[in-house]
């Protein structure tokens, strides 16, 4: 079944908890976008955040971190109670070590890459990735248009877990709705990140809920 994890960047903040609370029965985990302004051009929040919201909620919480040295941050998300954390291919020179780091506090690790970046980058750390994040928009802002070529992207990812065995979930994030779900789940995908096309719905649970039937 494929997986539906709402990211918070497209909730109202001055109401985060509520908004959360629209989603929680229905979700199957949350997502947070955790941007630094230097690797991505936005700023959003720290672990701080993520603790009063890990205290309040029953989600699991997966941490997307859209950041310079990302190796500096893994603690202090662990600590906050994340179940995922999942760093950017691009933002780090150790890549093996981080992964270890993440997996060894026994918490899921998977990668991220954005949209130009090849699979390649990938070739000897995939056996240790419980995840791989697909981006289908360049990262920093929510309610960006989808990125069509990432589709054959997807779909080779797919073969090569086929062919090598592998068993890491293929998440997508960026410009997912009812018309680009079908396309990512038929490319591969297994776990669908959905920004706008729940939090600014009349009905949050209600759009998650229509997500699943696609």
């Amino acid at each position: 079944m494929v997986k539906i994890a709402p990211s918070i960047l497209s909730a109202d903040f001055s109401c985060l908890y509520e908004e959360v609370k629209k989603i929680e029965r229905v979700a199957d985990r949350l997502h947070l976008d955790i941007m630094d302004g230097h690797f991505v051009p936005n700023l959003t929040f720290g672990p701080g955040v993520v603790s009063s919201l890990r205290r309040k909620i029953s989600l699991p919480l997966e941490a997307h971190l859209m950041m310079d040295n990302p190796e500096k941050w893994i603690d202090a998300f662990a600590l906050a109670g994340c179940e995922w954390i999942i760093p950017h291919v691009e933002a780090s020179f150790h890549l093996d070590r981080l992964i270890t780091s993440i997996k060894e506090k026994g918490i899921k690790a998977g990668v991220a890459l954005n949209p130009s970046t090849p699979l390649c980058e990938l070739e000897y750390i995939l056996p240790k990735l419980d995840l791989v994040l697909l981006m289908t928009v360049n990262p920093g802002f929510g309610g960006q248009k989808f990125i069509p070529e990432v589709l054959s992207k997807i779909r080779d990812l797919k073969q090569i877990g086929r062919e090598r065995k592998l068993s890491f979930e293929i998440e997508v994030d960026g410009g997912i709705n009812h018309n680009t779900a079908k396309k990512v789940i038929k490319a591969g995908a297994t776990v669908l990140v959905v920004g706008t096309a729940v939090f600014d719905a009349s009905d949050a649970e209600k759009a998650v809920i229509e997500l699943r039937r696609v």
